[in-house]
């Protein structure tokens, strides 16, 4: 079983997502450490990009405060060292194939088995062209996180077949963002995926209440939070901690009801 697997072990997984160095590696670090002593059993922490093609206006904004602040892919690397000191949760990255290709794929895999990441999210690489990255991720025991969307349709079997780690069930078209209700029919999808694969199960895009939270987590095995999360910090900045760790407790007091 892989790390990440643990996160599904013990009820629903709350998974938050953070944009490393939004506003400074300090603030993610303890943010990422609230979150997790209220209840986050995964934590996905996106490395910035400047082009960030699946994002909307609020992430593609921290990812543009952490570039301005001086974020690199090493500082990215070092603060996940820090975080493996006390944090045993699953990390996942969450970052474009650009920013993999400029570090090296091999260099950048085996820093991540060094400091401890478990998988990673890799959302502008279609399933067909994966195996570049995938090969070498495999050496390290790096997963790659398959994604799935409502339009993934013939492909759903195909891709939940050859899963690893969790998959990225992705709730609504469009780019990632709050949305006052989700109206995919997921469970049709979670069907299809259930039929082809035995990994867990997570829905993100658009979460940001617990009720919907609870929603998504009835029909899969977790929820990803990420644009209301980066809401709070880009509200409270380097005060944002404390705001986190009540807003994940709140949603994950909700989750297994």
């Amino acid at each position: 079983m892989s790390n990440i697997a643990s996160a599904f072990t013990h009820g629903k997984a709350f998974i938050p997502f953070f944009t490393c160095g939004d506003p400074d590696t300090a603030t993610t670090a303890a943010a990422v450490r609230e979150a997790v002593r209220n209840g986050a059993t995964l934590v996905e922490l996106g490395i910035p990009f400047s082009d960030p093609t699946a994002e909307g206006p609020v992430i593609q904004g921290a990812n543009l405060r952490a570039l301005r602040g001086g974020i690199t892919t090493d500082k990215v690397f070092a603060l996940v060292q820090d975080l493996r000191r006390d944090v045993t949760v699953p990390f996942v990255f969450m970052t474009y194939a650009n920013v993999v290709f400029s570090y090296g794929i091999e260099r950048f895999m085996q820093k991540c088995a060094e400091v401890g990441v478990d998988g990673m999210v890799l959302p502008d690489v279609p399933y067909e062209e994966k195996d570049e990255f995938e090969e070498v991720a495999a050496r390290y025991g790096v997963d790659i996180i398959s994604m799935i969307a409502p339009t993934s349709e013939q492909r759903i079997a195909m891709i939940a077949k050859e899963a690893k780690g969790f998959i990225y069930l992705v709730s609504s078209l469009g780019v990632t963002g709050v949305r006052t209700e989700i109206k995919t029919d997921l469970k049709s999808i979670m069907d299809v995926i259930r039929q082809y694969s035995k990994v867990p199960v997570a829905i993100g895009f658009g979460i940001a209440t617990p009720d919907q939270a609870r929603n998504m987590a009835a029909i899969s095995d977790g929820a990803i939070v990420g644009s209301a999360i980066i809401k709070i910090i880009a509200q409270y900045g380097k005060d944002a901690p404390e705001y986190v760790g009540a807003y994940v407790k709140a949603m994950t007091e909700h989750l297994n009801d």
